[in-house]
């Protein structure tokens, strides 16, 4: 995700322009009291599109389904186990969807991302608007809401043990990946997010390195400004960042190519969520009077970009935007910033991929675990349609050249993860 300066491409000069999108509220009470409005993002869900991504896939049910699962609910504490099974069953419907087991129940491609991203907003709209006899608060339902987004995204069904070993086996890794929603979507509503079907494909998964077997395990995050200020990242990795012997997050870059991003800047540039909400401002975290204005990769990006992983070419960037010490003005550091300077973009932007990558290495490092934790931002290719399917407004929502960018890209990820994880462990020995 970066919607910062147009280096390539169409795509850049469109999320330049959504610069000037205005903010929005998320959601507000209806003006005669009861349950929230729906969201801007959820709104989305009227659209043809989504209804036929969800219809091709088989997903259309899952929010129907789970409407009257809370219907049934006569408490809050039996509405909290609903949302609980439902949102952990969509992740894993989702998860086996994409790595083919059970039926597909429908004629979209199993490896995409797009049905568990508009299911799950099915979910959230149902149970925002929800009014049940028994009353429900506004925290009460903030706190069901959190539940189902956590649930959901596989943040609870991460299956790696904090100790150092796991049951596996002497000698298997742990690696800790992480994707995100589509984002993007009032220019194109089809778009489809390259990291989450990375997440999807390589859940629960074990990849054979030179230095042994390495066990993925993966969740996806929101493309909102306001869930990362309020700790998502942090309560999500922060139990098995110490376990782990490997970690990335991942988003969609670049067109055409992958990047390994060196250094990740302490700035929120501005542009708009998927709740068309902008943000301009120093990244909020806890502790601000420790907080750096850098953090930088420990992944080994040299062995990375070395190797022969796949058709697109992998890139170690190091270039950031700084406000120099003593200056005023934002200037392009090629190689990295210079002491003392203010970010104003990361290699990865001033989005939320920049974002996750901060906020995921400065967890890292307030850890202790900097010189023994390899951990970084992987940027993908963006994923793209094929050459006579690029008019969003009667384009189709998939195509064969579509599915083949997907799954390149999903391959070379895992290919990218497993060089990582062989030369990580060379180099601790």
């Amino acid at each position: 995700m970066r919607p910062i300066r147009v280096r390539i491409g169409v795509l850049g000069l469109a999320l330049v322009a959504g610069l000037a999108v205005p903010t929005a509220a998320t959601a507000a009470p209806e003006a005669g009291g009861g349950a929230p409005a729906p969201t801007v993002e959820e709104r989305r869900l009227d659209g043809e599109v989504p209804r036929e991504i969800l219809r091709r896939s088989g997903f259309a049910a899952v929010a129907p389904a789970f409407a009257r699962g809370l219907g049934r609910a006569d408490s809050y504490r039996e509405a909290r186990r609903v949302v609980e099974r439902e949102g952990a069953a969509l992740w894993r419907r989702a998860v086996d969807r994409v790595q083919g087991r059970g039926p597909a129940r429908g004629d979209l491609s199993r490896d995409d991302d797009r049905p568990l991203y508009w299911a799950r907003l099915g979910m959230t709209r149902e149970l925002r608007t929800w009014e049940p006899g028994f009353g429900l608060g506004e925290r009460q339902r903030a706190a069901l809401l959190t539940e189902l987004e956590r649930t959901s995204r596989g943040q609870t069904d991460l299956r790696l043990p904090r100790g150092h070993r796991d049951g596996h086996g002497k000698g298997v890794k742990r690696v800790l990946l992480t994707g995100f929603d589509p984002f993007t979507l009032d220019r194109d509503i089809r778009i489809s997010n390259p990291s989450g079907a990375v997440a999807l494909a390589l859940d629960g998964t074990v990849i054979d390195t030179p230095d042994g077997p390495a066990r993925v395990e993966t969740a996806v995050f929101p493309v909102r400004w306001a869930d990362f200020a309020e700790g998502t990242v942090e309560r999500a990795l922060r139990p098995y960042l110490p376990g782990v012997d490997l970690f990335t997050t991942v988003s969609q870059g670049r067109v055409g190519r992958f990047d390994v991003e060196r250094t990740n800047g302490a700035w929120r540039g501005g542009f708009p969520d998927n709740d068309n909400v902008s943000r301009t401002e120093t990244v909020p975290v806890a502790d601000p009077a420790s907080q750096p204005q850098w953090t930088t990769t420990t992944l080994p990006y040299a062995a990375i970009t070395a190797a022969d992983t796949g058709r697109f070419p992998v890139y170690d960037n190091t270039s950031v935007t700084e406000i120099p010490a003593g200056g005023d003005e934002p200037a392009v550091r090629p190689d990295g910033p210079t002491p003392g300077s203010t970010a104003r973009e990361g290699g990865g932007g001033n989005y939320l991929s920049n974002e996750i990558a901060y906020r995921a290495t400065l967890l890292r490092d307030r850890l202790g675990l900097h010189g023994t934790l390899p951990g970084g931002h992987v940027h993908t290719p963006v994923l793209q349609f094929g050459a006579g399917n690029t008019d969003p407004a009667t384009g189709a929502v998939t195509d064969p050249e579509f599915v083949r960018n997907r799954l390149d890209i999903v391959a070379q990820t895992r290919a990218i993860v497993g060089v990582a994880v062989s030369a990580a462990g060379a180099d601790r020995d």
